[in-house]
């Protein structure tokens, strides 16, 4: 649908989550229609009543409130997506788009895309950064998938996104072009979006483990005093974050490789 010269789209969110609800009030802020499921009842009507997003009571009540081609978005953690997706797939048709915006291993998205190519169904993998400040400041959008579906999703992921803002453009990138300045990227094919994202994740937690290690190494004599009395606990929350970092990469290890 075309309102003057904004697009307006129609998709279902599978999971209301601190991630999927606040993705679905950002997209209905954009003026998008939203159909939502959540497996418990009570967050669902909750929602429903808050938002004004009709809220099915299944996943093939969801599908059937779509009009085709179905954009579904599943926004559900990592070792959920194939059994929701397994649901979904028995609902929906040729031509029909499935989102995974979790944490899915990539290669998990290679293979679910060319399990779902036979069929005429579009998979597209979205790395999302954003977290619970999201809906306010956006998200980041880390897209894999084919690129005239990923082109035909463009209203989407630009509502979801940050934009541009205020911020001045870095000097020799004024021309650069392209979406990635507005914090939304078409990655490469599937798997492309969840690789990226991935490798964010592998840098996001090294800089943690590397500012925690400085906290601790400096020690609190070199710390300005008016933030050591606002952080009294500095250095005991340096070492859980040194802890939690070593923690997450074995459980990754130990899980294949798998994003948590």
């Amino acid at each position: 649908m075309i309102l003057g010269r904004r697009i307006v789209m129609q998709l279902g969110m599978i999971g209301l989550g601190r991630m999927g609800g606040n993705m679905v009030r950002r997209l209905m802020r954009a003026g998008h229609e939203v159909v939502v499921y959540s497996a418990t009842a009570k967050t669902r009507e909750a929602f429903a009543k808050e938002t004004g997003a009709f809220a099915a009571a299944s996943i093939q009540e969801l599908v059937a409130r779509l009009r085709p081609p179905r954009v579904v978005w599943l926004m559900v953690p990592a070792a959920a997506v194939d059994a929701t997706l397994k649901e979904v797939v028995g609902l929906v048709h040729k031509g029909d788009i499935l989102i995974d915006g979790g944490n899915s291993y990539y290669i998990d998205d290679i293979r679910r895309a060319k399990e779902l190519a036979p069929q005429g169904i579009h998979y597209v993998d979205c790395g999302t950064s954003g977290g619970v400040w999201g809906l306010e400041r956006g998200y980041c959008l880390m897209i894999g998938g084919p690129k005239e579906t990923v082109r035909y999703l463009d209203p989407i992921f630009k509502s979801l996104a940050p934009g541009t803002g205020t911020v001045p453009k870095t000097p020799g990138r004024e021309k650069a072009g392209g979406t990635a300045e507005e914090g939304y990227l078409h990655c490469g094919p599937a798997g492309g979006g969840h690789f990226v994202k991935m490798v964010h994740n592998g840098i996001e937690y090294g800089l943690m483990a590397a500012y925690a290690e400085g906290s601790i190494s400096c020690g609190t004599q070199m710390l300005e005093k008016r933030i050591m009395s606002s952080m009294p606990k500095l250095r005991p929350c340096a070492t859980l974050i040194i802890i939690s970092t070593i923690l997450t990469w074995l459980i990754l290890r130990n899980c294949g490789g798998g994003e948590a």
